[in-house]
């Protein structure tokens, strides 16, 4: 066990490694009840691995989900066994080819590996630090309806 009670060891960051746990927080992100952070542990991630030239940028892809355009285009980006997509810059419309539609039988590998673990070693690699106060969303106190009397005004 370590100084935290778990009953695991850390994990070596190899690229293999740091592929799977982007793996994991990706997925977790899509029904996270606050996603934010983890979809920037990994664009962090990415982006250094990019820059450390272990992992690369293979093209663009037609977004699945634009927000408010018809079309939008996100960089497929290949780390091991893996493929992400991440926004695009606007030099990477003028460097890399247009892929077109995601081709939905390309699937990336299965990985045990769990939450915990896969943002322990992402924040190791990439140096950020987790806020642990995030603002909780607040519940509305109920509130009983007032009923006045026919005719009696309301202000």
């Amino acid at each position: 066990m370590n100084s935290e009670g778990h009953r695991y060891t850390p994990i070596k960051p190899s690229i293999e490694n740091l592929s799977q746990a982007i793996y994991i927080v990706n997925r977790h992100a899509k029904t996270a009840p606050n996603p934010k952070f983890l979809y920037h542990l990994k664009h962090e991630a990415l982006m250094k691995l990019l820059k450390e030239g272990k992992a690369n940028k293979v093209g663009l892809h037609f977004s699945q989900n634009p927000r408010l355009s018809q079309q939008q285009s996100d960089v497929l980006v290949s780390c091991g066994k893996y493929s992400f997509h991440i926004p695009p810059t606007k030099t990477d419309f003028e460097a890399l080819p247009h892929l077109g539609k995601l081709d939905n039988s390309v699937r990336n590998p299965k990985s045990t590996l769990s939450l915990t673990q896969a943002k322990k070693l992402l924040l190791t690699y990439t140096g950020l630090k987790e806020d642990s106060k995030q603002p909780l969303a607040k519940k509305k106190q109920y509130q009983k309806p007032v009923f006045k009397k026919l005719g009696e005004s309301y202000f």
